[in-house]
């Protein structure tokens, strides 16, 4: 039987390419996506543009309010999302987001019997955040083995990070590779309702470095 994968699915870049890398190995994916207070919807707009190219892949999206607490220019409109690099981890980050999602994902990994979760983190092209990083990843592994039926009964959910080690620029040519259509996605962190980019932005940068160095067009629209 094929084996199935739970994908957390942005509606960015990178997590597009890790759904095309799970299809190509072979997974029967099960995409899943958080409206969790985001500073916009763009992105959740980019998901079903995505998912449109992919109509055997069944999709959730999960509510959570995490901008009751704030905390992140992403989930706090209070806080202005920062337009130059600044040092140590941004503002952009939100506070134990990753850690959120993944165990939501490692719910729905137990209840479908699932072999894989894939994430998008990486830790070379990035802002900094901590839960990005290859420690963490291998932290949330080792709790996913003691605290799932699977794991204890020694069928390990594995956590597949295929971008972790790739540049930004390895991460869009694997993509334009699988056929990815990434002007689907948007990364910004200050998109308008049509999916604009502000061009400005630590994602905004990250992103248009990436072609550049892929010596491929982004086909990102800015404001």
């Amino acid at each position: 039987m094929t084996d199935k994968a739970v994908i957390l699915l942005s509606g960015g870049l990178d997590s597009a390419t890790t759904l095309a890398i799970a299809k190509s190995a072979g997974y029967q994916c099960f995409a899943l996506s958080f409206d969790y207070g985001q500073r916009h919807r763009a992105e959740l707009d980019a998901v079903k543009r995505i998912l449109a190219e992919y109509p055997d892949v069944p999709h959730k999206t999960i509510h959570i309010d995490m901008n009751q607490f704030g905390g992140s220019a992403l989930t706090d409109t209070e806080i202005a999302i920062p337009e130059t690099p600044s040092d140590g981890i941004p503002v952009t980050y939100v506070p134990a987001r990753n850690t959120i999602f993944l165990s939501l994902a490692l719910g729905w990994a137990e209840v479908l019997d699932a072999a894989a979760i894939f994430i998008g983190v990486n830790a070379v092209d990035y802002s900094g955040y901590p839960d990005c990083r290859p420690e963490y990843i291998e932290a949330f592994q080792s709790l996913a083995n003691l605290a799932t039926k699977r794991g204890v009964e020694g069928q390990v959910i594995k956590l597949e990070t295929p971008l972790i080690h790739l540049t930004k620029a390895d991460i869009i040519k694997t993509g334009n590779e699988l056929g990815v259509d990434y002007s689907l996605t948007v990364s910004c962190y200050a998109a308008d309702v049509d999916g604009k980019a502000c061009g400005h932005c630590d994602s905004c940068r990250l992103r248009a470095a990436g072609f550049a160095a892929a010596g491929l067009d982004d086909p990102t629209i800015y404001k």
